[in-house]
């Protein structure tokens, strides 16, 4: 069993500090985060499958993957340090060395990410310069500044934490994450950081999290665009002195934390998405397989028409059938079934049963449940996606100036 913890974040778990500071990035907003347990952790990622990778996503990949052990994340917003050459990777490395003798530590034990404009020089003598203000501000109750400064255009903070409790005692997991717009993730410009002080050898921390990933942050859209720098780590410090093994009771409770926290998140990205009103959720269900459902989900969360439609409550179905037709997934039109949450839209052999004004109610609302009943199989798959309005364009249009 676990249950949610008030005002929950990174630093609800035993053992973990944070910080967030204002240190020039950006014009005014906190900027630079930084995350540490003094206790080694565990670290497992995943990350952006764009092409373009920004420098010090590949440098927290290469480190995640060396070392035995972590102690820290830094994380500035404001600027990407993507596409930025051999200078970026320089920086990247600059960064990543300062905050290490800062603290005392090797520079592999710390894992370093950025968010922001793609392109420009990463103003790194800010960020060493923010280190010194940052390390002493580290507290356990720091998360909340954390997750407020790895934000760019995200309106709300994202901060969460479940307790687990099990027979030997009770194990924390907690994450602050960021993403409003570029969000399509194929771990966009998503961050997520996870922190747990249950004892987990790595190959399975490893695959907790990809699990994890698969159901909750590579199922939403906001704008179908996948960033350069995306990635969720989790760490794990094993201070709770519990210690996760597979198929244990334990495992199974963790696991299901971790996918829930990890959906909580992944929604909450979405119902930030840039200009976004409302936070539609999509289930396909009766698929011949798991492939076509995601295929089907994916392309209706990624449908400008079906977001518009939903920005003006217009119960448009042709436009979620066209969007389902045009996946590539194996099904018969003929058999779908489409309904806004339980009030039917279109009935198999296409009979219509819309009420439209039942249906422009629905797609009202602040958040809803899209089906479609493929009648043609036994796999399912839920999306998260939201409308897509004026106000997003408007955003992408100025993010630079």
């Amino acid at each position: 069993m676990y249950q949610y913890i008030e005002n929950g974040s990174v630093t609800s778990t035993i053992g973990f500090k944070a910080a967030g500071i204002f240190c020039g990035i950006k014009r005014k907003k906190k900027d630079l985060a930084l995350i540490y347990s003094d206790k080694p952790c565990a670290a497992a990622g995943t990350y952006t499958l764009n092409k373009v990778k920004a420098a010090p996503l590949l440098i927290t990949k290469d480190a995640v993957e060396k070392s035995d052990f972590v102690n820290a994340v830094l994380v500035n917003s404001g600027n990407a340090n993507a596409c930025t050459g051999d200078e970026g990777f320089i920086d990247a490395y600059t960064m990543q060395k300062q905050c290490a003798e800062k603290l005392g530590i090797s520079s592999n034990k710390v894992l370093i990410a950025s968010t922001g404009v793609i392109g420009q020089k990463l103003p790194v003598e800010k960020i060493i310069t923010g280190l010194d203000e940052i390390i002493p501000q580290l507290s356990c109750t720091g998360g909340y500044d954390a997750a407020e400064a790895i934000m760019t255009t995200d309106t709300k903070i994202k901060s969460y934490a479940v307790k687990i409790n099990s027979a030997g005692g009770s194990i924390t997991i907690g994450g602050i994450c960021k993403g409003s717009g570029m969000i399509m993730p194929n771990m966009a410009t998503m961050l997520a950081f996870i922190s747990t002080d249950a004892e987990i050898e790595k190959t399975l921390l490893q695959e907790l999290l990809s699990g994890a990933v698969k159901i909750s942050f590579n199922k939403i859209s906001v704008d179908g665009e996948t960033s350069t720098n995306d990635m969720a780590l989790l760490l794990a410090n094993g201070a709770s002195n519990i210690k996760i093994e597979k198929g244990t009771e334990e495992y199974f409770s963790f696991k299901e934390a971790l996918e829930d926290i990890c959906r909580e998140m992944a929604k909450a990205i979405v119902s930030d998405g840039e200009g976004a009103t409302k936070l539609v959720t999509i289930n396909v269900k009766n698929a011949p397989t798991q492939a076509d459902a995601d295929l089907i989900g994916k392309s209706i969360a990624n449908s400008s028409l079906v977001k518009t439609a939903i920005y003006g409550a217009d119960a448009n179905w042709g436009r979620i059938l066209s969007a389902a037709g045009q996946s590539g997934a194996d099904f018969d039109p003929a058999k779908v079934l489409i309904s806004f949450d339980d009030l039917p839209i279109l009935m198999p052999d296409y009979k219509l049963a819309l009420d439209e004004e039942k249906a422009s109610a629905i797609l009202s609302k602040d958040s809803f449940v899209i089906n479609i009943d493929l009648n043609y199989g036994s796999e399912g798959s839920t999306w998260w996606t939201c409308d897509l309005t004026e106000e997003y364009v408007k955003i992408n249009a100025d993010y630079r100036t």
